[in-house]
């Protein structure tokens, strides 16, 4: 397989769980300032490959969600928080630097000696009827399937020939990690603007992480300003949630766009996590769907090897399409529908919106049908 983020490093761990003989090619990742919340499902994933002991010590749980529409919109919504324990749960999952993410996935990948990695970049992608042929700087792999985990400008999608849709935002995202004056609670707490969602995310005792959505040349300014600037900008904005906040790691903008394959496997070739599909960091959607393709992938492929059949037989593959499709579809629309639904000032569709959170408030079932699918498809 190629792709060495946190989905490609993954999928090579449960692949060779699953008794798929594998080889990794991939360079080492590089620096990631961002956060991850891991949702129940992901948490779950990771349980079973053995992974999450060496994460929970630098996780932070997110025991409710508080969405808070922007006091300047003309008509608002209601004040609506999501308790992981309406539906039974300790927590909706955790919040984890990218950095000790793909740290303690890398160290499981260098400690599991049936699975070899190539610290090298894929430079020819060759796929034929009988099997993919991977040629790295130093050497020439061959295989019966070939796992692309290779981001947005994949080449593993590029040599299958599968096309690609890509759509863009007029946003970009503002990303930091903060310290702060009030407690969190182990609440995520996501401020609604007609720019996009303001969103700050536990990291720890008094630290949080956020990711600020606004439009591109408001973001540039906010970047440009010295760490004090940029501290009170944030309180501003936050109100007083949190208290008076400091920085404490480094910033990272980018722009929002949003990518989905026009398939998510081929004979011989199956997709997993952003060279599938890429989502603006909305939701906390993107990586958690990319690690169910890799659970999805190990598990099929998997059952393939176990039988005595080719895992990338085309009979294969369109079983991985086909159970990975409409989670991917449902995902991606949901999140683009939403991130569009905040940036309208159109009276009507303010006080749709104002409606439909007055329901969720109201109406616990719905609320908790919410939460359920917002986890994972079919629920908890």
């Amino acid at each position: 397989m190629v792709g060495g983020g946190p989905a490609g490093l993954l999928a090579a761990l449960l692949l060779v769980q699953g008794g798929v003989a594998t080889v990794l090619v991939a360079p080492p990742a590089p620096e990631d300032h961002r956060t991850t919340g891991l949702l129940a499902g992901s948490v779950a994933i990771l349980e079973r490959a053995g992974i999450w002991p060496a994460l929970l010590p630098v996780a932070a749980p997110m025991r409710a969600i508080r969405l808070i529409d922007d006091g300047g919109r003309r008509i608002r919504g209601p004040e609506v928080v999501f308790r992981a324990a309406e539906i039974g749960l300790d927590s909706f999952g955790h919040n984890v630097a990218n950095r000790d993410l793909v740290a303690a996935l890398a160290e499981a990948v260098a400690e599991t000696p049936q699975l070899r990695r190539v610290a090298d970049t894929a430079a020819d992608i060759r796929i034929g009827i009988g099997g993919v042929t991977v040629r790295t700087g130093g050497e020439t792999l061959r295989a019966r399937l070939l796992v692309g985990a290779d981001g947005r400008n994949s080449a593993v999608r590029t040599a299958a020939g599968i096309g690609v849709r890509r759509w863009g935002y007029d946003q970009a995202a503002l990303v930091t990690t903060l310290h702060h004056a009030r407690g969190h609670d182990d609440i995520s707490t996501e401020i609604h603007t007609a720019a996009g969602p303001f969103t700050l995310v536990p990291l720890g005792d008094r630290r949080s992480s956020l990711v600020w959505v606004t439009r591109p040349a408001e973001a540039a300014a906010l970047a440009a300003l010295d760490d004090d600037a940029l501290a009170r900008a944030i309180g501003q904005r936050a109100g007083p949630i949190l208290g008076a906040v400091t920085l404490d790691g480094q910033r990272q903008v980018f722009p929002l766009s949003g990518l989905a394959a026009r398939r998510l496997a081929v004979p011989r070739v199956a997709l997993v996590g952003e060279a599938a599909h890429a989502l603006p960091p909305i939701g906390a959607q993107g990586l958690n769907l990319g690690f169910r393709d890799a659970a999805a992938i190990a598990e099929v492929a998997g059952a393939a090897v176990r039988a005595g059949a080719d895992p990338g037989a085309a009979a294969v593959t369109a079983r991985y399409e086909a159970g990975r499709r409409g989670d991917v579809a449902s995902r991606t629309t949901g999140v683009d529908l939403l991130n569009r639904s905040l940036l309208t000032d159109a009276a009507p569709a303010l006080a749709l919106r104002a409606l439909a959170l007055q329901a969720v408030k109201r109406v616990a079932p719905l609320r908790r049908l919410l939460m359920r699918e917002g986890i994972a498809p079919g629920g908890v």
